[in-house]
């Protein structure tokens, strides 16, 4: 497994709150500026179901990221099954620093795992930002 990590300087509903909310996951799930998310839709319950669009802005490429829930611990934990089979654990850890955030995902075959976990951090990085100023 991968894992990235990040501190969110915010209280632990929101960052929650932020983190499995459509309408704010189009706000900050993309890797660079030349990509976006116009879709997502969350249904955050075990056996749930989630899909995200992300798609570059000049519309050359697009790609539907979804998979199940398996587990779901509101302000605690999250894990999923990616539609590719693979898993992803995320832990909300509250901190004096603020919500500290611990990402761990199986790497896929195809891309060299220094580029998915750069992929995967800008990503958070992308949420930190976000949440941090909004």
């Amino acid at each position: 497994m991968i894992t990235i990590q990040t501190t969110v300087k915010a209280s632990i509903e929101k960052v929650w709150n932020f983190w499995s909310t459509p309408e704010h996951i189009t706000k900050w799930s993309f890797a660079s500026p030349d990509w976006h998310t116009p879709n997502a839709e969350v249904d955050l319950r075990e056996g749930g179901k989630f899909t995200s669009t992300m798609a570059a802005k000049d519309g050359s490429m697009s790609f539907d990221f979804w998979g199940n829930y398996t587990l779901v611990k509101e302000n605690e934990a999250i894990e999923y099954t990616m539609g590719d089979g693979r898993k992803a654990i995320i832990h909300f850890k509250e901190t004096a620093g603020g919500v500290e955030i611990t990402e761990s995902f199986d790497p896929e075959k195809e891309n060299p795992e220094e580029m998915q976990r750069g992929g995967w951090q800008a990503i958070l990085d992308n949420f930190k930002s976000y949440v941090e100023s909004n």
